[in-house]
């Protein structure tokens, strides 16, 4: 395994000792030049023997600034050579979810196409200002991912982004990427997350792999997504559907921002004789909706605030799909499918 370029396999064990900031070395955040294979090495083992070890010091390491090669001043001659998947995230201000999810999605991506250049963009503007303020380091917009593509010569780009379902946002990076197509000899877009009947069904299984520990006979599992105004809104009670088809009657779904709405969820779940509920995001990342809109019980209009009030016992797992091995090769799956079409 090379000192820069650990496995995400590699990076899951650390974390589970205690080490999530390892990630750092997965997320290709914006660090200006790379560190010597020397000190990636150090961090490695300091990750390992220190489960203590900080997430500012985590986004140090080295192995953070060989992957965010792609967000620097600096660009390589070689690199400029390569062909590039952009690997386009919404973005989130918490940095060990940041580092643990989309940092994983892109370490999946770039363990399956070495022979290309996986750079990172960001869309929450608002998000990219806070990390640069917070951290000094600078992750690019989508437009600035792309103009740094066209000056490095770049002739082939795939975009692929982290997004679960063909929303506005999805559809913000499709009309962008139109505007940049001509620059390049090849250029396409991947597909988002839950973009076909195989991806649900794998992702559904996915995560009821990651929560059996929880489960019992008396035990609600209830997904927090996002929820759009977009017609692809639907996407939450095709789920909700997938998982009754596969026989997970105790999974329910609910959304913040739409529906199914926590108190939807709440009265499914009482109805059927549910007395505990463990509540875990159906997000790429374990951000700001996930311990705020989720499990902070000091909200009275919190998911764990309604389900508290509904009579239920209520944990949360703060964990996002991007930290599940089998999300991330759907990813690495549509950055294929992507690359069959130029």
């Amino acid at each position: 395994m090379s000192e820069l370029n650990l496995t995400r396999r590699h990076f899951a064990g650390l974390a589970a000792v205690g080490a999530a900031t390892l990630g750092a070395g997965l997320a290709g955040c914006s660090s200006g030049t790379a560190a010597s294979s020397s000190e990636a090495a150090s961090a490695s083992a300091s990750a390992e023997a220190q489960a203590s070890s900080s997430a500012e010091e985590a986004s140090q390491s080295s192995a953070e600034a060989a992957a965010a090669s792609s967000s620097t001043t600096q660009t390589t001659e070689e690199e400029m050579a390569r062909p590039v998947i952009l690997v386009t995230s919404f973005g989130t201000s918490f940095p060990d979810s940041r580092h643990i999810t989309i940092g994983a999605i892109e370490s999946a991506i770039r363990e399956s196409y070495p022979d290309y250049d996986v750079r990172r963009a960001f869309t929450a503007q608002i998000i990219i200002d806070h990390i640069e303020k917070d951290t000094g380091r600078h992750i690019d917009n989508f437009e600035e991912a792309m103009e740094r593509a066209i000056k490095d010569g770049v002739k082939e780009i795939i975009v692929q982004p982290t997004h679960l379902m063909d929303g506005f946002e999805y559809t913000d990076i499709k009309d962008a990427l139109a505007n940049y197509e001509s620059s390049f000899e090849k250029c396409a877009l991947g597909e988002p997350l839950l973009a076909s009947d195989a991806d649900q069904k794998a992702v559904a299984e996915a995560i009821k792999a990651a929560m059996e520990e929880y489960e019992d006979d008396s035990t609600a599992i209830c997904l927090m997504g996002h929820g759009t105004e977009a017609d692809s809104n639907s996407i939450y009670e095709t789920m909700q559907g997938v998982f009754t088809d596969l026989g997970y009657d105790n999974y329910f779904v609910a959304t913040v921002e739409a529906e199914p709405t926590f108190d939807d969820v709440a009265e499914a779940a009482s109805k059927a004789g549910y007395t505990k509920a463990v509540l875990r995001p159906m997000m790429v990342v374990a951000g700001d909706h996930a311990n705020n809109d989720m499990a902070d019980e000091e909200d009275p209009e919190s998911f764990a605030s309604i389900m508290k009030n509904a009579g239920f016992e209520v944990q949360s797992v703060i964990e996002g799909l991007g930290q599940l091995d089998a999300v991330d090769d759907i990813y690495v799956q549509h950055v294929a499918a992507a690359i069959s079409t130029l």
